[in-house]
Formats: C-alpha cells, structure tokens, sequence
C-alpha cells in the first residue's frame, strides 16, 4: 500500500461520510467519474473492496470499516502536522471548519461576518448538526477544528471554554391568557399544555433541571426535534414553548410570540468553544477561538437585552 496517496484518501472518508459517490463529489467539488477513479484505485492498492455497491446503494464492506480507522487516522496526523507547520510560519490562512449544534446557527454567522472582515485570508466552513454524539466524533476524528456547543460531556476528554451566556424562554403566541397577567405564578404552567424540545437536546435538559427545582410536572403535549416546529407549534395555539432565546428572536422582533416572564427565567447556560484537549490549533482556529472568547459575550448580551428588556445574568464560569 506504498503508492497510496492522501488524495486518495480523502475521498475515501468522504464517501464513507456520505455512504455515497454523487454527495461525496459534490463535498469534494470533483466530478463523480473522478471520485470512482480514486476509490478504485486505493481498492487496487489495498487489494480489497472497501465499498458493497448495489445500484445507487453504497455500504462499506468489513475490509473498509476498518480501513476507514486508518484513514482517518492518517488524515488526521497530517492535519496536526500542517497546524504545527502553520504555527512556526503565524500564517492567518487555508480553510477553518467550525461545527455547532443548530440552535448556534441563529447567532453564529453575525459573529463570523465581523470574524471574515478582520481576518479575510480565512475560508470558513461550518458544519452543523442537531445530535452532540455526532459533533464530539467529528472532533475526535478531526473533521472540524472547534465545535460551539454548551457544556460537553465531562468524560470526554475536551478543553471547553465559555464565551457568552445562552438565555432560554418560554413563550407563547400573541393573546394568549398568560400575557395579562405580568409575572404569571409558577403553578400555572401546569394548567397550560407545553411543546418542548426532544430527550437529550440540551434547551429539553435545562427545561427538565427548572422544573425539577422548582417542583413542577406540567403536562407535556409533544416534543419535537426541531426550533422551527416547535415555534410554528407554539405560534398555532398548541401551547407554551421553551426554547433558546436566539432561536425565537426573530419571531420576537416581529411580534409573533411574546415571553412568559415566570419566576426565575430566563434559564440561563453558556456557550462553549471546544475543541479536544490534546490538539494543537491552527492559526486561523486560535485566531477565532480569540475573538470569540473577546468579542461574543457582549455582542450576545445587548440582543438579548433588547429582546428581553432586562440585563441577563452572567453565566460566564471564571476562565
């Protein structure tokens, strides 16, 4: 396997990424001829299929299950080497691949667009997903640089830094009974159907922390795996929602749903920029790492403020 080549693979992982050659040329920006010329010819150099194909079906065989680990693996050490190298050169360039769980997505690209204006020699990618246990492999594969995600699993072996508080809400649509009463008691939650996040969503967890402590066990009418459902739901008469104040803060704006302002809310936890503890960062992700750990508490601060009309406390642990 002398002659492989880290072209090949790149492809490789990319099509076992995808479980397929259109969406992995297109990722890759090759034609899909020039993907399946790769494959083959790492196939022919391992000596072994590393793909089942029937049809448009694309299935790793055993051979390549584990080959995959290797690769990635490779890919990986070379992606260290070229940050060292970087280092020594404080070179601001190539490509910076952020990942984040979607919720972050109604507040990141603000941040980016000003990250872009001061550093315009970086070419940044996100990567996004609604499932933690998809980001961390990405970082543990070495897939994306940094993650903004809140607080990671305390097992798993990452350097996470808070940079900006993450206010959540309850909120219902206008007219609804709950608005003519100022600062509604806590009990009437339980006389109001609620639309919450799924099991393992971390807006669901903190939900479930608040209602634990305050020893309330309202009615749940769905839960639903989506920000943008969830807040059509709510906007529907369905019920109470609880969500991240940034997912709701264009629906706010625009006078489609209105916060409940119950006792101890909003719940407030922080975003965190992590990455794996034992990773040397490029220039360009230690540049963003900065201005974010700089730059995004106050930024976020003064949206929030505005939409809420009160200051947020600060959730920020000391650094």
């Amino acid at each position: 396997m002398r002659s492989v080549t880290f072209r090949q693979l790149r492809v490789f992982t990319e099509v076992a990424r995808h479980l397929s050659f259109a969406r992995a040329a297109e990722a890759l920006h090759l034609t899909p001829p020039a993907v399946t010329m790769q494959v083959k010819e790492l196939e022919g150099h391992v000596g072994l299929p590393l793909f089942e194909r029937q049809g448009r079906q694309v299935q790793l065989t055993m051979a390549g299950e584990y080959f995959l680990v290797y690769a990635r693996r490779l890919l990986s050490t070379l992606k260290d080497a070229e940050n060292v190298m970087a280092r020594f050169r404080k070179v601001e360039t190539g490509v910076l691949t952020i990942g984040l769980l979607s919720t972050a997505g109604y507040f990141l690209p603000t941040l980016l667009a000003r990250f872009q204006a001061e550093h315009p020699g970086i070419d940044v990618r996100l990567d996004v997903t609604r499932d933690l246990s998809k980001l961390l492999d990405r970082l543990h594969g070495n897939e994306i640089d940094l993650a903004v995600m809140g607080r990671p699993p305390r097992e798993v072996a990452m350097r996470a830094e808070p940079f900006a508080a993450h206010p959540m809400v309850f909120v219902c649509p206008p007219g609804h009974p709950l608005l003519g009463v100022g600062h509604p008691p806590l009990d009437a939650l339980v006389r109001h159907p609620l639309i919450v996040r799924e099991p393992g969503a971390e807006v669901r967890a903190a939900l479930d922390i608040y209602l634990r402590e305050h020893r309330l066990d309202p009615r749940v009418a769905m839960a639903i795996p989506s920000n943008e459902t969830l807040k059509a739901s709510v906007m529907a008469g369905m019920g109470i929602g609880f969500l991240s104040l940034h997912a709701v803060a264009s629906e706010l704006r625009a006078g489609l749903l209105h916060v409940v302002e119950f006792e101890d809310t909003p719940v407030v936890r922080t975003w965190n920029i992590v990455h794996e503890a034992s990773k040397v960062l490029s220039p360009a992700a230690e540049a963003f790492r900065y201005f974010l750990l700089d730059e995004a508490e106050a930024l976020l601060a003064a949206q929030a403020e505005a939409l809420l009309g009160q200051p947020i406390k600060a959730a920020i642990e000391s650094r």
